[in-house]
Parts: structure tokens; sequence; C-alpha cells
């Protein structure tokens, strides 16, 4: 009888049914347990903080990612069969691309250059004449160098089979997540903080003269007790911070003054969010106008965290941006969210972490385990865990088929968008669709 419970009403019913059930032969000692842990959560000024943050596309790391994803983009546009596996780093007013590529796509290292520039112009690096050249990077300073070489040859003939067959382009490990706290079925910290840097971004975009687009959100959520924690039941946002650069003719109180109002325009859940009961931390450093690669370097796959799930769960430690389909860091977590929130969403679990591991040039999954911290319903992690592996194959050509990870495009997705947004978590990815929820359901 020793249930989960998410607020006092779950705990008194729980109570009064075990009464019900057992009548007398209840023990002293349950109940004193069962009154201990309501207190535990009700106790006054009884907190449990877990904290998420996020960055625009504007921060160099986000630069950097999304210039590789460019690259990405163009090139399998070009030839669905490419192999990219390139870096990105952006210092000063420097730019430099390396890696491997092997495609048919034939691109020179001018296009290479623009590539770089026009990615760049897009997150809002486009001449912002409110900005002096010492404050903020500008397109026309700009220097790109590309030292792009072929893919190893060993490397892949273990992925291009002669069956037809593609194995992963390297081993290793990825995480995929869900659970009910949003009804995007992502952690609530990083799903707030992500809404907040969008509001504050596409204002800055749209509204030049007075903010940068080089900015940083953060969420700080407090469940009450570990109990809510582990039961996916947030009580309210306890900390709000957001930074961002503005021009040098703006006082901080102005700057303030603006995000305050961005930040409770942001509509965020008016059950958790209550402006008079959160700590808000707007640039809590002061008046911030110099940004960008200028001032901070940027590099791929640098914030691994912010592109997946906050911190809620385990991540396997390889970047997705700057890979091709065949790179199971990339393929390997869309296909374990997709699993995981399948899960979820179909009333089997109310969290889900799914692993699944690669040995390189090897097509199957060297391993699949589900892990539902205890909140499974009706099957427990083994079974889920077989049931995985019995219904999908989750080789990199499945990976690729389910979600047409070969096709990017300006009506489906683009990898250079998936890079400015988070890898996962965005409605209309295809890897977050829920187009198997009755195979779940009935299991």
């Amino acid at each position: 009888m020793d249930n989960k419970w998410n607020t006092v009403e779950d705990w008194h019913t729980e109570y009064d049914n075990s009464k019900q059930i057992v009548g007398h032969r209840k023990t002293k000692k349950w109940k004193t347990k069962m009154e201990n842990k309501h207190n535990a959560c009700t106790a006054k000024n009884q907190h449990y903080l877990f904290t998420s943050e996020v960055v625009s596309p504007g921060h160099p790391d986000k630069c950097a990612d999304i210039i590789a994803d460019s690259i990405v983009d163009r090139l399998i546009i070009g030839d669905s069969k490419s192999r990219v596996a390139s870096e990105v780093f952006v210092a000063g007013k420097h730019v430099i691309i390396g890696g491997e590529v092997t495609s048919n796509t034939q691109v020179s290292i001018e296009e290479y250059k623009q590539i770089a520039i026009d990615a760049l112009k897009k997150i809002g690096y486009n001449g912002n004449p409110h900005f002096t050249k010492e404050e903020c990077l500008h397109p026309d300073e700009i220097e790109v160098q590309v030292l792009l070489n072929r893919q190893s040859p060993d490397i892949n003939q273990g992925v291009d089979q002669a069956d037809g067959e593609t194995g992963a382009g390297d081993q290793g490990i990825m995480f995929g997540y869900a659970d009910i706290e949003t009804e995007s079925y992502m952690p609530s910290a990083i799903t707030y903080a992500r809404m907040l840097m969008e509001k504050v971004y596409n204002y800055a975009l749209h509204h030049p003269a007075k903010l940068g687009v080089d900015i940083k959100t953060q969420v700080t959520m407090d469940y009450g007790c570990k109990d809510n924690f582990e039961n996916c039941n947030p009580q309210r946002i306890d900390t709000i911070v957001v930074s961002a650069p503005c021009v040098s003719s703006m006082s901080i109180t102005d700057v303030r003054t603006l995000i305050m109002e961005l930040i409770i325009d942001t509509n965020l859940p008016t059950n958790l969010f209550d402006s008079h009961n959160c700590t808000i931390h707007i640039n809590p450093t002061g008046k911030y106008v110099s940004h960008s690669s200028l001032h901070d370097s940027g590099l791929t796959g640098r914030k691994l965290i912010v592109d997946s799930f906050g911190g809620y769960s385990p991540i396997g430690g390889g970047a997705q941006s700057s890979k091709d389909y065949t790179k199971v860091d990339r393929s390997g977590l869309y296909a374990a969210r997709w699993i995981a929130k399948h899960i979820v969403a179909s009333g089997l679990a109310k969290k889900c972490v799914v692993q699944i591991s690669y040995a390189i040039g090897v097509a199957k999954p060297t391993s699949v385990a589900v892990d539902t911290y205890g909140t499974y319903t009706s099957k427990n992690d083994d079974e889920l865990s077989q049931f995985v592996m019995n219904n999908f194959s989750l080789t990199p050509n499945w990976i690729t088929k389910k979600f047409n990870l070969d096709k990017p495009s300006e009506d489906t997705f683009l990898y250079a968008d998936v890079a400015a947004r988070g890898q996962v978590g965005q409605s209309d990815y295809p890897w977050e669709q829920l187009n198997s929820l009755e195979l779940f359901k009935n299991f």
C-alpha cells in the first residue's frame, strides 16, 4: 500500500481507502509512516528545487551548432547519402570549420564561407547599427577558415554495407527522456526556460534598437519535496534568471523593466507562476552591452544539456549538431526520445528514460534499456525493455526511414533549425510525433 501520491487529497484518499480494505489490521506503524510522508510534503517552507537553463541561437556555442548544421543541410539536400562530421569554432571575428565530409554535393571553399556568414546573419548578427563593431559581431568583419577532409574509408566500409544495411557511424550511448510535467512530455524547468528565451529572443530580433540576440534564461522549479519531484508534480516556479544584451543608450532600469514585461507576457502557467512569489534576476551583474563571439567563444556540441532535457535525464555525451543521420549520437537520441515519449503518453509510466547503445559499423543496437524510475503502471521496466526490442529494430536505416532524416527541407525540418530550437521537445519535429500510440496502449 506504499503507493505514490501527488497531492494532500491523494494522501487522504489513499489513507481512507486503506482503512476500508484492511480495517483494524492496518498497523499504527503504517499510519505513522504515511503521516510522516504527508508532513514532509506539506511542512511550512519545505522546498525541493531543480533548475534548467537555455541559451538563444545568438549564444556563440549555438552559433557554432547552427553553422555546422547549415552545412549538414546543404550537403544532405544535395546528396542524401552525404557523410558529415564537421566541427565549428567561433572566436572573435573568426569562424573555423574543420572535420570530415564525403558527399557528391560540390561546395567550394567560398560557398562554405558564405554558408557560415548567412547563418550568422539569420541568427541576428546582420550588421545591427545600434551595436558598434567592438560591441557585437558584424558580418562584414567575419573571417572564415575551412579545414575539411574526406571521411576515413575504414569507417565508411562499416557504415555503408554491401547488403544495403547501414552500420552505426560510431560507438556510443544515447538517452531519450519524457515525463508528464508538460503537454509536450518535456520536463517543466527547461520547457519554461525555453519559452522565456524564445520570447526575449524574438523581441530582440524585431527590436534591434533595444536588445541583442545573445541571450540566456534559467528557471528553477520548486517541487515542495522529493516525492513530488519523483512523481512529476511541480508546485511553482521559484526563480527566473534572464540575461540579455542591450544597446549602450539604455539604462539598466529600463532594460529590467522591459524584460520583466516580457516575462509577464510569456504566458507561463498561472498555477505555477506568480510574479509576486518568484525570485526574478534580470541581468544580475548589471548592464550588458558587449556580446557575441567577440566576447565569448563558441564551439559545436558544448550545449548538450540545453539541447536535450535540461539535466532531468542522463545524456550520452555525444553532440548531435554537425553530424549526418548515420551518426547515432544524433539519430539514436531521436529514436530514444520517440520511444520514451510514447511510453509516457500511452500511460505506461509517469516518467521514462530509454538508453540505446551501438558499436561502430554494427546496425543493431548492442543494448536497449527502459527505466521508469518506479513510476510504471501495468508493465515493469523489464517488460517495457523487451517490448521495445521486440517491436523496433532501431538500426540506423530504421530510424532514418521512420523520421525521414535523409530528407531535410523547408517543408519538413532543417537541421540548422533543430540546432537553434533544441534537439527534442518541439512538436513539429518528426521524432516528436505520437504516431504509434495504439501499439503502446495495447501492450
